[in-house]
């Protein structure tokens, strides 16, 4: 594994947390401390009762064995696919999290193919092609610059097969910024004595707070993405077709889901209702009074006080 920058021992804001928004931030915002807490956030047993095979099907439906999973975190979705007899190379930025998955790995009689790397140079560390990418955990949302998150996907599409796939998903923050937060933990941080809740949200900055049944407290801070514009963007960078689920389902309401999961195609699709070049699929519900008709994510840009 590449050794990676000293990670300090305590989460560290400075005097204006609102004010951090910075993409090379957020491997400080792993401390040890916290990522040894993380799996009591996610649950394993709970978070793999919530999803299903949901993951596994999609990779299974579309021939997948290869697969680079680039939000490694603790391991919970490169020890699955393990476990269901894929090929797993495990990528994160946090050396903190790959030491945690490694050992999680190891504990459950597995042993993990981990890289520290940055996505915006992922092919600078990642050699070879894959049938699929993985990016889960709501891990793009630590991009906080618009030319860094169509790098990081420029990198994903390139280490992709020809008709390879990304899965990627992220918070339904259309929901947090246009009707405020809730959430039932139903799918994915399933534990049951940690609370999830943001402490400041704009366009520009979801800074979320996680407390513990201890007493501790760690925060992280993201870019609130709007679902529409990551669809925006995957097309652009050269993704054809975008089919994006809410909670696993292909049909749901705008404002239901906690989060989405977006499945992008690299290759022209053979069906003949295929929607065509920068085609974005996906089934609707039948329209409400007073329901939105447009994406606002569709125009979505860099966040307010973009430092990059």
């Amino acid at each position: 594994m590449k050794s990676a920058p000293s990670v300090p021992s305590e989460q560290q804001f400075g005097d204006n947390p609102v004010a951090v928004r910075e993409t090379d931030h957020y491997v400080q915002e792993y401390v040890e401390s916290f990522v040894d807490k993380w799996d009591e956030l996610v649950d394993w047993d709970r978070r793999a009762s919530s999803e299903g095979d949901f993951f596994i099907r999609h990779l299974r439906e579309r021939g997948a064995k290869r697969v680079l999973d680039v939000a490694t975190g603790t391991g919970f979705h490169s020890v699955r696919l393990i476990e269901a007899g894929f090929e797993v190379v495990s990528v994160d930025g946090s050396a903190e999290m790959l030491y945690k998955a490694f050992d999680n790995a190891r504990d459950r009689g597995h042993v993990l193919r981990p890289v520290n790397a940055d996505w915006r140079w992922l092919n600078r560390d990642i050699h070879g092609v894959y049938d699929a990418v993985i990016c889960l955990g709501n891990s793009f949302t630590h991009l906080f610059s618009e030319r860094d998150r169509r790098k990081a996907l420029a990198e994903f599409y390139a280490v992709l097969r020809h008709d390879g796939f990304l899965l990627l998903d992220q918070r339904n923050y259309d929901a947090i910024l246009d009707h405020g937060y809730s959430s039932d933990h139903l799918y994915y941080y399933c534990g049951e004595d940690v609370s999830v809740a943001p402490e400041h949200i704009d366009e520009g900055l979801a800074r979320f707070r996680y407390k513990f049944s201890d007493g501790s407290k760690y925060h992280l801070n993201m870019f609130p993405l709007r679902r529409g514009y990551v669809r925006r963007l995957m097309n652009e960078v050269g993704f054809q077709k975008v089919t994006t689920y809410g909670d696993f389902q292909q049909t749901y309401s705008d404002e239901d889901p906690d989060f989405f999961i977006h499945v992008a195609e690299k290759s022209y699709g053979s069906d003949p209702n295929d929607p065509g070049e920068g085609g974005i699929v996906r089934e609707r519900p039948p329209s409400r009074p007073g329901a939105r008709t447009k994406d606002a994510g569709d125009t979505q840009g860099d966040a307010k006080g973009d430092t990059r």
